[in-house]
């Protein structure tokens, strides 16, 4: 199997082949990002006849152990659905042609990804297994966004969102607590809410914003620009978050950037993960939340 660089996958993506067809970001501005500074180039995509290669490869080896049932193919780079509807048709129908049992194709999508894309093209790459994408739209505060580059507004995640709802396309959030700075997060925090209300991920992952000296975001801090939020306030703007959800979804905290991991179903679990907020706002000094976002080395 061919890989480029650091693989990066969601936690629920565990159990999914991972295919390389492409490599780094095609917008690589963001802030306060450094995921793909490990690449020699911004954005690459993988020639069809490789990932025909590797197709065979995880074929063969499927048979090699008996293993045929794989359900669940994980396209890796930081945004393969940016790739036109042809390309993503044709490595859809190499997967169906090499590991027929696959059921679904996921991978990480930026909003922008989907705009170009006919409602009818969106629809076709769900009949061929397109579904589950992972955006992180990190927030659904304009100010935010335009100041960390994002390149879109919260009316063009509603708007492409719905078009993904449309096409029957399922989607899950990566939300960025401490996006909106010092002072705004649980501002931003109810704005995200506002958004998500009106849509319908199947999860919504939070990951604690930890900022590194080779980010532009350290830059703009050492500048006076923006002011990042104290741990505690982080975890403050969590609660606000949870507590103003409405729709039927996975609310989950799992990856590194969380000093304490937990996740739960909304509405059921919403007190428990309540409470469980509370105790850390209540009980867990900040000092203590900081020697942990200073420990954490790399996302």
């Amino acid at each position: 199997m061919h890989y480029t660089g650091t693989i990066w996958r969601p936690p629920y993506e565990a159990s999914s082949l991972l295919l390389e067809v492409t490599a780094g970001c095609t917008h690589h501005q963001c802030k306060f990002c450094t995921l793909y500074e490990d690449l020699p180039f911004r954005f690459r995509m993988t020639p069809m006849e490789v990932i025909e290669e590797d197709l065979q490869e995880a074929e063969r080896t499927l048979r090699l152990w008996n293993r045929g049932n794989i359900r669940r193919v994980f396209l890796t780079g930081a945004n393969p659905f940016v790739l036109s509807y042809d390309k993503l048709a044709a490595i859809g129908e190499l997967i169906r042609k090499y590991l027929p049992s696959v059921q679904s194709v996921g991978s990480f999508a930026r909003i922008t990804d989907i705009t170009p894309k006919s409602d009818e093209e969106l629809a076709a790459l769900h009949a061929l297994g397109y579904d589950g994408l992972t955006i992180g739209i990190e927030t659904g505060d304009d100010e935010a966004l335009r100041f960390m580059n994002k390149g879109y507004t919260s009316l063009d995640i509603l708007r492409q969102c719905r078009r993904l709802d449309q096409a029957k396309i399922r989607y899950h959030f990566f939300y960025l607590v401490s996006i909106s700075g010092a002072g705004r997060g649980e501002v931003g925090a109810k704005e995200t809410a506002r958004l998500c209300n009106q849509l319908h991920p199947g999860r919504i992952g939070a990951n604690m914003l930890t900022i590194y000296p080779d980010s532009e975001l350290y830059g703009e801090i050492q500048k006076g620009n923006w002011q990042e939020e104290g741990e505690r306030e982080k975890y403050r703007e969590l609660r606000t978050l949870v507590e103003s959800l409405e729709i039927p979804t996975i609310f989950a905290a799992m990856g590194a950037s969380n000093a304490y991991q937990f996740q739960g179903r909304l509405p059921e679990d919403k007190g428990r993960l309540l409470a469980f907020l509370d105790n850390i706002i209540e009980n867990v000094g900040e000092e203590d939340l900081q020697r942990y976002r200073k420990s954490v080395r790399h996302l």
